[in-house]
């Protein structure tokens, strides 16, 4: 493996070695005013929400590597300890992109990028409409956590506010995902799109506790055919499949031919995946238990 030493590592590349390894990241595309009324806005993939009761969201403005100067973004939350907190889909990506550009303090983000600029509730930054969720806060604290070019300021926020926009959420008021059409950041010039095929559900229950890669028999943990997402599904059975369950099963006709296949568990593998395919791990487990009578 390639080692990386932060202490050797000139920062530039070490910041496209973290930001390739911590990907996908969230976009925060914070919306920020000086007092003088200047209206900024610019976007941080060093973001996350960290906390629902306080609702707490943090993100990150760094120092810029090239001369150690520090953001717009910054000087105003300072001046005001407000920001608008806009989340990123598709539909505005590009125009997203476009306020990263240097501007002028004195040059609204907004005009460059063609996106509306509406009036927020409960602080002074303006949100943006075109965005699919908007969050309102206050600043609660700012840390420093370094003095040279890359360092980052943690900007510590408390919601106060959030608007979504109807049209994301599904009948039951949740937000759907494919709806919100999300954009993350990875790496260097690399974003990606949260919605279609891109997203899956993994239904893991927290509160029953799995048997374990530990419990799987040795034959189903050597397999040549399950890849290890499919012994974790088999691995988060609350319990090994009973004998009747694998008996059971013995008696469908393509298990049938699997059985008197030249490679009998190898065949019984492979219908087993087809059923953790299909998020049926009881009777996936009871093919691949099956395969250790062989």
């Amino acid at each position: 493996m390639k080692v990386i030493d932060p202490a050797s590592t000139p920062t530039k590349d070490l910041h496209q070695y973290l930001l390739g390894a911590v990907a996908p990241r969230p976009i925060a595309f914070a919306s920020t005013v000086d007092k003088q009324g200047n209206h900024n806005l610019a976007p941080y993939s060093f973001f996350n929400c960290f906390s629902s009761n306080p609702p707490i969201v943090v993100f990150s403005s760094n120092r810029r590597v090239s001369d150690n100067s520090t953001k717009d973004t910054l000087h105003n939350i300072m001046q005001t300890r407000e920001v608008v907190i806009n989340v990123v889909n598709y539909n505005i990506v590009r125009q997203m992109a476009l306020t990263s550009i240097d501007y002028p303090s004195e040059v609204s983000e907004f005009k460059k990028a063609g996106l509306t600029p509406v009036p927020a509730d409960l602080v002074k930054p303006m949100r943006v409409e075109e965005s699919p969720a908007q969050l309102e806060c206050k600043v609660k604290e700012i840390i420093p956590l370094g003095e040279s070019g890359g360092a980052g300021h943690l900007i510590i926020c408390e919601v106060v506010r959030m608007h979504i926009h109807e049209q994301v959420l599904d009948e039951d008021g949740k937000i759907n995902p494919h709806k919100i059409d999300l954009m993350g950041r990875m790496g260097r010039a690399f974003y990606v799109r949260a919605s279609g095929e891109a997203i899956h559900k993994i239904f893991q229950p927290f509160n029953v506790p799995g048997i374990g890669f530990d419990a799987l028999p040795v034959g189903i943990r050597n397999s040549t055919i399950l890849t290890g997402n499919n012994l974790g599904m088999l691995a988060s059975l609350p319990a090994p499949p009973t004998p009747e369950a694998i008996e059971a099963i013995r008696k469908e006709p393509p298990v049938q031919e699997a059985l008197s296949a030249d490679h009998p568990r190898r065949a019984l593998h492979l219908l087993a995946q087809k059923e953790l395919a299909k998020e049926d791990k009881a009777k996936a487990a009871a093919l691949a238990w099956l395969g250790e009578q062989v």
